[in-house]
């Protein structure tokens, strides 16, 4: 434990509502103090923002800020969790940050409408008051992705990113700090594929335990990445197969030519 932590206590609410999750065999009063502390900021607020967010919020995750600059449409509905008919037309950030100090009030949970940029990065990040302990990329095109691994490594803030579409989905845990690879290294060539990137759930259609499944693998790695300080994604990437049901671990590796990361 930090000292942050060491000055953290659970209360008798949080002992009884993480009461199952604090009896699991290598998870410790200690990991569910490392999940109060923990400051994650989730880009995107969508498909994989909504369960994701969610299960770290009913986990015990302190601090979870969203950012995004859409509104609520009915198309939505179909698979964005944290949204009824009575909030389309209302930003999704601000919406789904109001439902989860709902569903958990022992948290804090505020959104953002912006598009996060290497512009604007250090400002909504807020990070003269120190580097979040966690990015969650939720996005749903290659250009934005490129963005925030830039800024994951600009910063050497961790980044667990993950995509779904149609009836199936990727996820990876990058760790800059390690120099282990990073978005750029794997998605390299695809990012640069003007075709590839024009594919999305809004044009290519998604099912909606595709966005469900992802999103809890999501929020699965995030919280053995906080609460245990352990990456079960080391240098793999996870392929998620719907229609197959299947799921298949990938290698990768840095790549030395990588013009994001290999210049830190």
């Amino acid at each position: 434990m930090t000292m942050i932590e060491a000055l953290v206590q659970l209360s008798d609410d949080e002992l009884l509502r993480y009461a199952r999750q604090v009896l699991l065999d290598g998870w410790d009063m200690d990991a569910q103090l490392r999940l109060k502390s923990a400051r994650v900021v989730i880009i995107g607020a969508g498909g994989l923002g909504c369960p994701a967010s969610e299960t770290l919020v009913r986990a015990g995750v302190g601090h979870i800020h969203l950012i995004d600059d859409d509104e609520i449409e009915a198309s939505n509905l179909q698979r964005q969790t944290l949204f009824l008919p009575d909030d389309i037309g209302k930003p999704k950030a601000l919406t789904a940050a109001q439902m989860l100090t709902r569903i958990n009030p022992l948290i804090s949970a505020h959104g953002t409408v912006a598009r996060l940029s290497e512009d604007n990065a250090y400002q909504l990040l807020d990070m003269a008051t120190g580097k979040p302990d966690l990015l969650l990329d939720c996005t749903d095109n290659f250009a934005t992705r490129d963005v925030i691994n830039r800024i994951s490594v600009r910063y050497q803030i961790p980044l667990l990113s993950a995509s779904a579409i149609a009836m199936q989905g990727q996820l990876a845990l990058f760790e800059p700090h390690l120099n282990t690879g990073c978005y750029h290294c794997v998605f390299g060539s695809v990012v640069l594929d003007e075709a590839a990137d024009e594919r999305t759930c809004a044009n290519s259609g998604v099912l909606a335990s595709t966005t469900a499944v992802m999103g809890n693998l999501q929020a699965n790695a995030a919280l053995q990445y906080l609460g245990l300080t352990k990456n079960p994604l080391t240098n793999k990437l996870l392929i998620w197969d719907g229609s197959q049901m299947q799921q298949r671990l990938m290698g990768y590796r840095q790549d030395p030519q990588c013009p994001v990361c290999t210049s830190h």
